[in-house]
């Protein structure tokens, strides 16, 4: 969902040495997936080809845990990605399994499995509400749980889900209902007028205090999460518990949701349709996700590889 001119030509290498990878972390909406949400036969391969050599694939999307099916064929050993703009680990393996499930008993299959929850509190969803109501007039909210998303009337039907509460946020976020315990993921705001990159500014002005405040979309959709949550920190979290430095970890992003992630990374890659800000967070940049931008950095990241070892 890129907002910059297309880079077409070979990727611009980040200055200085590049220490060993142990760990890709990749966005997917494009990013690592094409436009019409494809992984290319390119992309698969070299996603399997960074397994076989022993470097960890982490997908990092803003992404809910029930639309990881597009990725969960080519997840390595692990079984792991972070969702929601960092606020869920999920274990994508479970996916499968519960897909497998599924077919056997003719039920839906469940498609998520919480590993770590990173939530956003009730109370502090509220303040964040009222602060927007009042900043932006206009703007439409909804709520993401660990059991689904709810929203409220005026917000618009990107994704409809059947099974979902409408209410207004306020109602979604405090009274009593079958998803109260269900832990916030994000919250979710709309609005039909003001720019994307303006609203992002408003927001993060007047609601900022409260909550991390980001974007991923080309409309004007924010994704709020909880305080210090990001892809970033979450990543940084999983890095940790496998002994990973951030020099050791090559990052690959698109939009305003991936610039903490690219900043915090040893290396990093800003795609060839990235918006600005990503641009200027990144250490180098890659061709287009439909030029599969990422596989050709990661082909390289093997090839060198390869040649230290055979010098």
């Amino acid at each position: 969902m890129g907002e910059d001119g297309a880079v077409t030509s070979a990727p611009q290498r980040p200055d200085g040495p590049t220490p060993a990878t142990r760990l890709i972390a990749t966005d997917l909406d494009g990013t690592l997936l094409r436009d019409d949400k494809s992984v290319s036969e390119r992309t698969v391969a070299a996603l399997a080809a960074a397994e076989e050599a022993g470097i960890a694939v982490f997908f990092v999307t803003g992404r809910p845990a029930r639309w990881m099916g597009v990725v969960s064929d080519h997840v390595q050993g692990h079984g792991l990605a972070i969702c929601a703009n960092g606020a869920a680990v999920v274990d994508l393996h479970a996916i499968d399994r519960h897909a497998d499930e599924g077919h056997a008993t003719g039920l839906q299959p469940s498609g998520r499995e919480f590993v770590q929850v990173r939530p956003l509190p009730r109370i502090t969803a509220l303040k964040v509400v009222e602060a927007l109501r009042a900043a932006a007039p206009g703007t439409s909210f909804a709520v993401e749980l660990t059991t689904g998303i709810n929203y409220e009337p005026q917000y618009p039907p990107f994704f409809q889900d059947p099974g979902a509460n409408v209410a207004t946020a306020e109602t979604l976020l405090y009274e009593a209902t079958d998803d109260d315990s269900a832990p916030v993921l994000k919250v979710l705001a709309h609005h039909s007028e003001l720019a994307p990159d303006e609203f992002l500014a408003l927001a993060r002005s007047a609601a900022g205090a409260y909550a991390s405040i980001t974007r991923s979309s080309p409309t004007s959709l924010l994704e709020i999460s909880g305080p210090g949550v990001s892809k970033a920190s979450t990543l940084a979290l999983c890095c940790e518990e496998r002994g990973i430095s951030p020099a050791e970890v090559v990052a690959f992003g698109d939009m305003p949701n991936d610039v903490e992630m690219l900043g915090w990374a040893g290396t990093s890659y800003a795609m060839g349709n990235a918006h600005p800000d990503v641009i200027a967070a990144a250490s180098g940049r890659t061709v287009a996700n439909n030029e599969d931008g990422v596989a050709l950095v990661i082909e390289r990241i093997l090839a060198e590889r390869t040649a230290r070892t055979e010098a």
